[in-house]
């Protein structure tokens, strides 16, 4: 006996959706995520937001900004890459991030000196972790070399590992690692690039 198959006509389906009003998608879509958000169902939320270095990508879970990206970074692979190492349950809900992108908007504008957001170092341990909690002790407008955060830090042989913390740091800008540079003052490496750590420092220095 032989079972044919037949591919069922969704064509009429896919025109009726396209052919309804966005601001009626939008609205369905932040029901979604705020049911998502009532039935602990949704982990991970994130947005993007534009900025003077570029555009950035900021993710949350229910402890705090987990993670601030450049575009260089490539926000598709960063969001796969939190789904593999947090929680595949990711959905766009800018509005769980209104806090964190008001503040940077403030920053960038030049009228806020420090954040009073709740952070999440889920991505970050060991040594690494160590390194990221002194960043913030650096003052705005100050600099201090990758030797004088390893001695802060507890270990004041570990130069490279400070480097290295900096350059997988998953809260850049809100975790200060564009303050450190190399004993000579000159920058040193950056994730989101050169140009970006040098228009924050002149932010900064302003």
């Amino acid at each position: 006996m032989t079972i044919h198959h037949e591919e069922p006509d969704v064509s009429g389906f896919f025109a009726r959706v396209d052919s309804v009003d966005p601001a009626v998608l939008r609205r369905l879509h932040d029901r979604l995520a705020a049911e998502a958000a009532e039935r602990h169902t949704l982990d991970i939320a994130y947005r993007t937001l534009d900025s003077p270095i570029g555009h950035l990508l900021l993710a949350a879970t229910e402890r705090g900004l987990v993670r601030v990206a450049f575009d260089v970074e490539d926000h598709d692979a960063v969001l796969q890459l939190l789904a593999e190492k947090l929680s595949p349950r990711i959905l766009f809900s800018p509005a769980r991030l209104d806090s964190a992108a008001r503040e940077l908007d403030e920053y960038f504008a030049g009228s806020r000196r420090s954040f009073d957001l709740p952070l999440d170092f889920s991505l970050s341990r060991g040594f690494r972790l160590s390194v990221l909690e002194h960043l913030p002790r650096i003052a705005y407008g100050h600099t201090e070399s990758y030797a004088q955060v390893a001695l802060a830090a507890g270990s004041p042989r570990a130069v490279r590992a400070v480097g290295s913390a900096c350059a997988t740091n998953p809260l850049p800008v809100i975790v200060p690692c564009h303050r450190v540079v190399k004993s000579d003052g000159s920058f040193g490496n950056y994730l989101g690039g050169t140009a970006a750590k040098r228009t924050l420092l002149a932010l900064e220095a302003a």
